[in-house]
């Protein structure tokens, strides 16, 4: 009961009240569970406004940002969706409630299997994950009606522009490992019309197109 109480006080307050009016948004993230989706000994902090470390060197976001990201992908409920970064699991739970099917990718098993576990126990079976490298994004399962990015990419991977449906919108914080920027781009037959959204700190995207470890 005091996690259903705090889960709407973050919804109201963080998400809301910050003016992420989208019902289908607002909706989603009062239903999944946030607590579920971090550490044991963080979950008195899991409808706190900040992001929460899941180990590996990774984050939950916090609950404004996936609440914001969510809204900039502007949903209807029949999309087929790419998430990059499955992370703990919480972006993809989020998407689930709202879209067709979700295809996730995470390049670290054990919170790849970590997050299977949890989708399994909420019955979230629209969900399709696999342990990649996420920067060049899921050809076999293209085009997407929209992608998500959930880590700071140094640029734009052309993949996924490509595998983005027409009219379809992908999300994306672009940037320097210090911070970046959050991009949408929205596919207009063979151009994209491209719009900063707010500046914003990820962890970095690992991979053939994005930040090779040890990069600065």
């Amino acid at each position: 009961m005091r996690y259903a109480i705090a889960r709407r006080k973050m919804v109201e307050q963080q998400i809301r009240g910050r003016g992420i009016s989208d019902p289908k948004v607002l909706a989603a993230m009062s239903e999944v569970p946030r607590h579920l989706f971090v550490e044991p000994a963080l979950e008195n902090q899991a409808y706190s406004d900040t992001p929460l470390p899941i180990g590996f060197r990774q984050t939950i976001s916090q609950p404004y940002m996936v609440g914001f990201m969510t809204a900039a992908l502007e949903l209807g409920g029949e999309e087929r969706v790419l998430e990059v970064g499955t992370g703990s699991g919480y972006q993809a739970a989020v998407l689930a409630r709202i879209v067709r099917r979700v295809y996730t990718v995470e390049r670290i098993p054990e919170l790849a299997r970590r997050a299977r576990r949890l989708f399994d126990q909420l019955g979230l079976a629209n969900i399709n994950l696999k342990v990649s490298d996420g920067t060049i994004g899921w050809a076999a399962e293209a085009p997407f009606d929209a992608i998500i990015v959930t880590a700071g990419s140094p640029s734009v991977p052309q993949e996924y522009l490509q595998q983005l449906a027409d009219g379809g919108r992908l999300v994306i914080p672009v940037g320097s490992r210090e911070g970046q920027v959050l991009k949408r781009f929205v596919r207009k037959g063979d151009r994209w019309e491209e719009e900063d959204l707010l500046g914003c700190r990820f962890v970095p995207l690992v991979g053939q197109r994005g930040w090779q470890d040890g990069d600065n």
